[in-house]
């Protein structure tokens, strides 16, 4: 490639690939280097056997710290209006969910606050919350709707994830989560707004590209496998990928009924039956396992993890952040939980945060790995070991951060 230009050669680095045809843990490369053209890994090898006749424009020494894709965040709720702390408390103190509801907490209050909310708010709300991702090393974010319920909130909330990613340098995917709640206008007719959905709110949406997949929440206390079923009819009908919320609370089947439609992801899943594997195994599922919600809901039935390694059903990992399941803007802390709770090795971890969330959001093909012809998505990380990004919370910040080959510091978000 001595012909090939390049805009920054990173020299005396650990690189932590997470490419699959390298048969070490990690897909790791150590003292390496790596080059970047515009927004794309150009090349990838041992340190000191770099293209020869290059000249590239900048090159950093990595003073031999470990060099890891971007984090990719493949589920969040990220933009809504107003909190649900005062019912955090009020839970703790005794108050069952169902009263809260009652008084129009829960989803109805957070589908209310965002209702009453000016797209300056929910903008500004939501880049605290997408700064606190980034100073982690996330370049990619998954953020989707669902705290609308109609379709001039659900098309605001959209349109504010499509700003952030030119407020800041992040790759932002929407999803369209219309089927996440049932809105007061349809309180006794779901049938009538899953009409709405499909007739009204996905051919809208899908002429305005305002998401990149359509999601559902398939669940007693959501939608029916028939309405979800409904949902993705139309969905694949306008060429939109699907993703689902499914086996969190029950087994309603919402895994297979993605499964066949040949969707993105399955998320949440701690209900999932291992019968129904194979079926996420044969169409290419990702398990997508959410550990902030397990830990604040403070559940006790874990997803099948095993039964997913020992099928090869590729996992991922997300923060899931929400105003109401789980509050967090760490996705090193899911990393965390995810070993913890969920028994997932390091190496599994940070696999699901970075090539197996890509797969989950359909970027496969250029996000997730240090690969030649991949984006130029990297985190430089002062440690020893990919490990410690896993093991220890509160103790790790990034050295430096490319989005697309250019470098994004932590003070720059």
């Amino acid at each position: 490639m001595p012909s090939r230009k390049i805009d920054a050669l990173i020299t005396n680095v650990n690189l932590a690939t997470f490419d699959p045809d390298i048969h070490l843990a990690y897909g790791q490369i150590e003292n390496g280097a790596i080059a970047l053209h515009e927004n794309k890994i150009v090349w990838i090898g041992h340190n000191g056997k770099q293209p020869v006749g290059a000249k590239p424009a900048h090159v950093l020494d990595g003073l031999g710290q470990w060099l890891l894709p971007g984090f990719i965040d493949c589920h969040t709720h990220l933009i809504y209006g107003g909190n649900r702390a005062r019912e955090f408390e009020s839970r703790l103190l005794g108050e069952s969910y169902e009263n809260i509801a009652k008084r129009g907490g829960g989803i109805a209050g957070t589908v209310q606050a965002t209702r009453e909310s000016s797209e300056a708010c929910l903008l500004k709300s939501a880049l605290l919350r997408l700064d606190a991702l980034l100073n982690e090393g996330v370049t990619t974010v998954e953020i989707k709707s669902g705290y609308g319920l109609n379709l001039e909130t659900e098309m605001l909330m959209l349109r504010v994830a499509g700003e952030l990613s030119k407020r800041r340098a992040v790759s932002i995917q929407r999803t369209f989560l219309g089927a996440h709640a049932l809105p007061p206008e349809y309180e006794d007719n779901p049938e009538g707004y899953i009409d709405a959905i499909t007739e009204v709110f996905l051919p809208r949406i899908k002429t305005e590209h305002l998401a990149d997949a359509v999601d559902v929440f398939c669940e007693g206390i959501g939608f029916t496998n028939a309405q979800c079923r409904r949902v993705f009819t139309k969905a694949k009908a306008l060429d939109l990928p699907i993703k689902g919320h499914v086996e969190q609370l029950s087994d309603l089947k919402g895994a297979r009924l993605v499964a066949e439609f040949q969707g993105l992801s399955v998320d949440h899943i701690e209900y999932l039956a291992e019968e129904d594997i194979p079926a996420l195994k044969l169409a290419e599922v990702v398990a997508v396992l959410l550990p902030g919600a397990f830990y604040y809901l403070q559940e006790t039935r874990k997803p099948p993890v095993s039964a997913l390694r020992n099928a090869g059903v590729p996992m991922a990992v997300a923060t899931d952040l929400n105003p109401g399941t789980a509050p967090m803007a760490s996705l090193l802390l899911a990393i965390n939980q995810s070993c913890v709770l969920f028994g997932l090795s390091p190496e599994e971890a940070l696999t699901a945060t970075t090539r197996h969330a890509a797969q989950a959001l359909g970027l496969q093909k250029h996000k997730g790995q240090l690969k030649v012809g991949y984006a130029a998505d990297l985190v430089l990380w002062d440690i020893n070991h990919p490990s410690e990004l896993c093991y220890s919370l509160g103790m790790n910040k990034p050295s430096c951060i490319w989005h697309a080959g250019k470098v994004r510091t932590v003070s720059d978000v």
